[in-house]
């Protein structure tokens, strides 16, 4: 059964691997355990026992959140696990006052452009060049 939680040191040995698997410039094991547990972030993880399925967080600034990972193991997708991450990470961000998030996602990145839809995110800009390998522009997507 899936269980989604704060995420955890013991996670980010799996995060980290499935982070390296889906995107060019992954963030470092490092990266994660400095963000977790700060007051001004949020990360979850999605797990089936021991297992991590997918991860999210967002960094908080004053009445608005930044989405800027949200990355699901290849052999766990098209089952709403990123759906699931989201819409609890959105609960959570309400509960503590926010009231705008954003996100950018890749402009060729259809399947998650369609996720952000359906959770009420909306096109609001873009960003040229925003990803390296390979470049490629960014839609700013904001949920107010």
């Amino acid at each position: 059964m899936l269980q989604i939680e704060n995420m955890q040191e013991k996670d980010i040995e799996q995060v980290s691997r499935i982070e390296e698997a889906c995107f060019t410039l992954p963030w470092s094991a490092k990266s994660f355990e400095e963000v977790i547990g700060k007051p001004d972030a949020l990360y979850l993880t999605a797990l089936e026992g021991r297992e991590v399925l997918g991860y999210c967080g967002a960094y908080v600034v004053l009445d608005e959140a930044d989405i800027n990972q949200v990355a699901v193991k290849e052999s766990s997708r098209r089952q709403g696990i990123g759906k699931k991450l989201l819409e609890e990470l959105l609960s959570r961000l309400k509960e503590q006052g926010i009231t705008s998030v954003t996100l950018e996602v890749r402009k060729s990145n259809q399947a998650a452009i369609a996720l952000y839809e359906s959770l009420g995110f909306v096109l609001e800009g873009q960003r040229k060049n925003f990803y390296e390998k390979p470049m490629e522009d960014a839609w700013i997507m904001w949920k107010r």
